[in-house]
């Protein structure tokens, strides 16, 4: 569900074909060559559908943290080159706003555990170049500066209340469903960022758990 190497088919839950991006990395190669590679990939996929037996109108985006704000972002990008038309993005505390870094009014619950404010600040360095917060930084960078946010696919966020990310994904959020986009928000109570990778806490199986359930949506 995102675009190529490590073509495979998952026989757990989904009858689906998972396409995994090794994009390039920063800050070895900054922005937008994440991206670029993002966008060929899901262009590969689209156009290789028979080839890769898989229906050309049934590709979605996924990914965490850093990975999700990629999949944000490839998900406005498609939709502004006309490219290949999306049936969902599905992220997990996604990494949207460079804002945040230099945001007044902190939240004074979040950023405390795993991915802290010094981490944001040097990973929105690391991919831009240059100090977050500026007034040129692209949409596509950072998916929560575009102006317009209609047009996009039926979205699943995923954050915990602990995490970072909680208001720009929250503000994400309710601008997407401003726009007409349809919009499932889960807000975990007391989880950190990567909080869902933890293979026996109670909280972190309910959220795997609601995440595959929304997917299974897209399993026809």
């Amino acid at each position: 569900m995102a675009a190529p190497n490590n073509l495979c088919r998952s026989p757990a839950r989904h009858d689906c074909v998972v396409v995994s991006v090794d994009y390039r990395l920063s800050p070895e190669h900054r922005f937008p060559g994440s991206l670029n590679d993002g966008y060929a990939a899901l262009v590969w996929m689209a156009e290789n559908a028979a080839q890769l037996g898989i229906d050309a109108n049934n590709i979605g985006l996924m990914g965490d943290s850093a990975g999700a704000g990629i999949a944000a972002a490839l998900a406005l990008l498609a939709r502004d080159r006309k490219g290949p038309q999306l049936a969902f993005q599905n992220l997990m505390f996604p990494m949207l706003d460079d804002r945040t870094v230099v945001e007044t009014e902190r939240n004074p619950v979040t950023g405390e555990f795993i991915w802290t404010r010094e981490n944001n600040a040097f990973g929105w360095r690391a991919l831009l170049g240059c100090e977050p917060g500026g007034v040129d930084v692209s949409p596509y960078a950072a998916p929560a500066r575009a102006d317009d946010l209609a047009g996009l696919p039926p979205t699943w966020i995923g954050v915990g209340t602990l995490d970072l990310f909680l208001d720009e994904d929250m503000a994400y959020a309710q601008r997407l469903i401003r726009a007409g986009v349809e919009v499932e928000l889960n807000v975990w109570p007391g989880a950190y960022h990567g909080f869902n990778s933890d293979p026996q806490a109670s909280i972190a199986q309910r959220a795997r758990e609601t995440r595959q359930n929304w997917l299974a949506r897209f399993n026809s």
